[in-house]
């Protein structure tokens, strides 16, 4: 990281955005990985009780964009998405599902990151 992440100010940059509306929480760190977690409930389900993908992809898109602002001089640069691709491995109907986030690849004007949702007990829901 540029600078420790301050779990404070990463979640008062979800004041008034999607984040805030889904319940995203950024919980920890280490030297190299992020943690947030979503609620599941109505908000985030899909027409059959169940974790919606795009919601899935919403909680990948803050932890990926989020360590990326972490790593770059933010009076220079600002992070944004180029690509997602979602394998929807487990359905989630309730609690809270946890993404981690580590670096596979931080160059110089992109960074690509492996992103692992969890349910409650741990078990992969989807990977990104």
């Amino acid at each position: 990281w540029r600078q420790a992440p301050d779990i404070e100010a990463l979640m008062a940059a979800q004041k008034s955005t999607i984040g805030e509306v889904l319940d995203i929480r950024f919980e920890s760190f280490t030297d190299d990985s992020l943690t947030a977690s979503m609620v599941v409930d109505q908000r985030t389900h899909q027409p059959f009780g169940l974790l919606h993908g795009g919601a899935s992809v919403v909680l990948a898109e803050s932890l990926g964009s989020m360590a990326s602002y972490l790593i770059v001089d933010p009076s220079k640069y600002f992070c944004v998405g180029l690509e997602v691709n979602a394998n929807h491995l487990r359905g989630v109907r309730s609690g809270r599902v946890t993404g981690v986030v580590r670096p596979v690849h931080i160059g110089r004007t992109t960074h690509v990151w492996d992103i692992r949702i969890s349910n409650d007990e741990g078990k992969p829901s989807c990977i990104l």
